[in-house]
């Protein structure tokens, strides 16, 4: 039998709260996050998935997202435990987020961002040349 470890999730969600952005005490930017994720069916239900993002994919998602922005991540799922300032142990399940990306267009986004408008360049003007002959070709 094949010796098979597989561990990627692919996610796309509402984000429950305005993302901020923490650093680590060695400066790394840092953001945990909700997604809300509707399931298919009748019943109007939703999961919400922790979700933790580093770097430059922290930065990013802190700067264009906001409380109900849709988005899409990648990563991995990821289960860690600790022990409280009680002493009791803890332990949550979280997606590390390795990219995201935007899902709504300009129109529907939320939070105020606009991507770079950018301007279809002019035809250039050409002359017509007469006297095709002395062409090499």
């Amino acid at each position: 039998m094949a010796n098979l470890n597989f561990n990627k999730a692919i996610l796309g969600g509402r984000l429950t709260a305005d993302p901020e952005v923490k650093q680590t005490t060695q400066g790394t930017p840092v953001v945990q996050f909700s997604l809300a994720i509707n399931r298919k069916g009748k019943d109007a239900q939703a999961d919400f998935i922790n979700c933790v993002a580093w770097r430059q994919t922290a930065d990013f998602i802190g700067k264009f997202f906001r409380k109900g922005s849709s988005i899409c991540v990648t990563g991995s799922i990821q289960t860690r435990s600790w022990n409280d300032q009680q002493g009791n142990k803890r332990s949550t399940t979280e997606v590390v987020v390795d990219e995201a990306f935007f899902v709504d267009s300009k129109a529907e986004g939320v939070g105020g961002f606009e991507e770079p408008s950018f301007q279809t360049p002019q035809a250039p003007k050409f002359e017509e040349v007469a006297g095709d002959d002395d062409l090499p070709f």
